[in-house]
């Protein structure tokens, strides 16, 4: 079997991954912050160690500014919920994923103005068109990092800088880039940074997070949803420290010391060579397609521009037939369809059937690349 659908989750986890979940739950399986005892203490030890990692991953400074959540879609709707008002501006791009796209659909219910820059067909972004339309007194402008369907990576360090020259914070979903490239949050000056466990940091589902900056003004956010911390128990209202403020009930102990683990395994292999190695794998599966009649690549053509994840069409053929024949005659696991980004399907002009997405990842190896240009060609022909 070949496993190419690493933009939806990684696959295998990585064994260290699996030890330290076992782990936890054989011997730090209390509830954190909740009691006094050595299995709670242990617990809670696990978590703040799991901060501790995310944050020297990303280059955070202060630990406690990393908040822990379910996936990269909480994460993103706790930022934007926290942050945002009736009548604040927002500016996002033409290829948002739905969990940019739908939270603010909703807050433009209740008089949220929301502005779309658009892309190009390759999911590049006009940077001047961007600058015109985040004008002064603009709140946020949100960006994903790389493109969950072409690959696309979006400069980030540009849009902050046009963010922030308007008086606006900026955004960053980190979904398909955190443990892919190499990132630090102060070079990039990014001020909300949401990111996925289970994907490029090799960790379980069920875990993500929500790092704030120090340009963030965390007295002026509300809290999402309300409840037990464990902190401040003697008041009825949500305390307002970090990261209690947004992290509510009992965490996902198991899943968190997971993520650690992902975090350190991704940290260890380095993530400069697991760039370079998928920039290989991107640039070997690339040329390959280009030799298939009828298949189109979409996105940039310069590995050096995009993650590994590749989307395609085959002239005569529905994307969910190629799918299912990659699957059943090759067992080659891929995705097709619209990949929860409409939004990037319009700009592309694959809307309303989408792509084929080919993703490879850490383990993929260049003779599986092969096994699958095989299998494409085979499928080209009939």
């Amino acid at each position: 079997m070949i496993y190419l659908d690493y933009a939806a989750t990684s696959w295998p986890k990585p064994p260290e991954v699996l030890k330290a979940m076992v782990d936890f739950l054989e011997r730090a399986g209390g509830n954190p912050g909740r009691s006094g005892h050595r299995l709670s203490i242990a617990a809670g030890r696990v978590i703040n160690e799991a901060r501790e990692a995310a944050a020297e991953c990303f280059g955070s400074g202060d630990p406690l500014r990393v908040i822990f959540t379910p996936n990269v879609t909480y994460a993103l709707n706790v930022g934007l919920q926290a942050l945002l008002q009736p009548g604040d501006r927002v500016v996002t791009t033409g290829i948002e994923h739905n969990s940019v796209m739908r939270p603010l659909r909703e807050l433009a219910k209740t008089g949220l103005d929301l502005v779309v820059a658009p892309c190009d067909p390759t999911g590049g972004i006009d940077l001047d068109a961007l600058r015109r339309l985040v004008t002064p007194g603009t709140r946020l402008v949100v960006a994903n990092h790389a493109s969950n369907v072409v690959g696309t990576i979006l400069p980030a360090a540009d849009i902050a800088a046009i963010s922030h020259h308007a008086g606006a914070l900026f955004m960053l979903d980190a979904a398909q880039t955190a443990g892919v490239l190499p990132i630090d949050l102060k070079t990039l000056d990014v001020d909300l940074f949401a990111f996925t466990g289970h994907k490029g940091l090799h960790g379980p589902p069920g875990t993500g997070g929500l790092i704030l900056g120090e340009r963030v003004d965390v007295d002026a956010m509300r809290p999402v949803f309300a409840g037990g911390t464990g902190s401040r128990s003697e008041r009825e209202q949500q305390p307002e420290i970090l990261p209690d403020k947004f992290e509510v009930g009992t965490p996902n102990g198991v899943g968190i010391a997971g993520l650690a683990a992902g975090i350190r395994h991704v940290m260890a292999h380095g993530i400069a060579a697991i760039r370079s190695d998928e920039m290989a794998l991107t640039a070997q599966l690339c040329a390959g397609l280009t030799t298939i009649p009828g298949v189109q690549i979409y996105g940039p053509g310069s590995p050096a521009a995009r993650t590994a994840t590749v989307s395609v069409t085959l002239a005569g053929k529905s994307v969910s037939e190629v799918g299912w024949r990659l699957d059943d005659e090759f067992e080659i696991l891929t995705r097709v369809g619209l990949h929860c980004s409409p939004a990037t399907h319009r700009t592309i002009g694959t809307f309303p059937e989408g792509t084929v997405r080919l993703a490879p990842g850490l383990a993929t190896t260049p003779a599986e690349i092969d096994a699958t240009l095989r299998a494409l060609s085979a499928i080209a022909r009939g």
